[in-house]
């Protein structure tokens, strides 16, 4: 998972979201039911969501973290290196320049 792109990611919690809205759908849509095999299998997946939930609320956050200390690590640098900043930001917007020039 750590070749994945930031959108790839996001895309995918997208994706893990709507399936877990999916299947809550479906447990609400077949309490009514009484058959004791289903019982047993909305309960067993009622307890699997509630583990994936939690699950993804923790990945999420683990995210942000990390998101927010690069954020700061960033921002200190540019604070004690603003040359050292300029010039970077310099070379990349040239090297895009040249890069999309080609095109």
């Amino acid at each position: 998972m750590n070749d994945m792109s930031a959108a790839q990611k996001d895309i995918l919690v997208a994706d893990l979201k709507r399936v877990l809205a999916d299947a809550e759908a479906l447990l609400k849509a077949t309490a009514g039911e009484g058959a004791d095999e289903l019982v047993h299998v909305r309960d067993r997946l009622q307890a699997t969501l509630s583990h994936a939930k939690d699950g993804l609320i923790e990945a999420q956050a683990a995210v942000v973290d990390k998101a927010k200390a690069a954020a700061k690590a960033t921002d200190g640098y540019v604070h004690e290196n603003p040359w050292k900043a300029i010039g970077v930001a310099a070379g990349v917007g040239l090297l895009l320049g040249v890069v999309i020039g080609r095109r």
